[in-house]
């Protein structure tokens, strides 16, 4: 039976040096990876409609799975919006197709990126979650530059069992995000 490779590779190696990094008794106490969520914001949704179909297609494309529209909460005049609108889409991804777009995007849609330095750490929320955001959609090799009529960006957060930042960021090195400084607690 097929299992994706970052899965064995959490098992095998991940949980042992995490155990041993932070010295948990137990090996259900390592954190764990427990979705990943795509989001994108389509502030021209408003004038054309087509915008989120297109969005929606992309989004299915890079993830392996369907994705939603968000719809707006309410009504604001400025920006000719009425409360229900699409407004964006998204998609959750758990699982196996979770790991499988995590080694994807490590290992061929970052170093897709122009002038790649690394991740910045500073998208930890404080409770064990990071969120990075994508200004060009093209980095992920499923979507076909000739057929993009423009290029957007898109939130993507990682949401992690881990109780600290400190963990968070542990757990996603493992799997080899590459972070471009070590992390500094916001406290100290």
């Amino acid at each position: 039976m097929y299992a994706p490779r970052l899965i064995k590779k959490y098992k095998e190696e991940i949980v042992p040096a995490l155990m041993k990094q932070f010295e948990y008794k137990s090996v259900m106490q390592v954190p764990r990876l427990q979705k990943i969520v795509l989001n994108q914001g389509l502030g021209a949704a408003v004038a054309d409609k087509r915008v989120v179909e297109n969005a929606i297609a992309e989004m299915s494309l890079i993830a392996g799975q369907k994705a939603v529209a968000t719809k707006s909460r309410k009504d604001i005049s400025n920006f000719k919006l009425r409360k229900g609108m699409p407004i964006g889409c998204m998609v959750t991804l758990r699982g196996e197709r979770m790991y499988e777009f995590l080694d994807r995007f490590i290992s061929i849609s970052l170093p897709r990126i122009r002038d790649f330095k690394g991740l910045a750490a500073k998208g930890f929320d404080g409770r064990g979650n990071y969120t990075l955001g994508i200004t060009e959609q093209i980095i992920f090799p499923e979507i076909d530059i000739d057929k993009i009529n423009r290029i957007m960006g898109m939130d993507i957060t990682f949401v992690t069992s881990a109780k600290t930042d400190a963990e968070a960021y542990a757990l996603l090195k493992e799997f080899g995000m590459p972070f471009n400084e070590p992390f500094k607690s916001k406290n100290a």
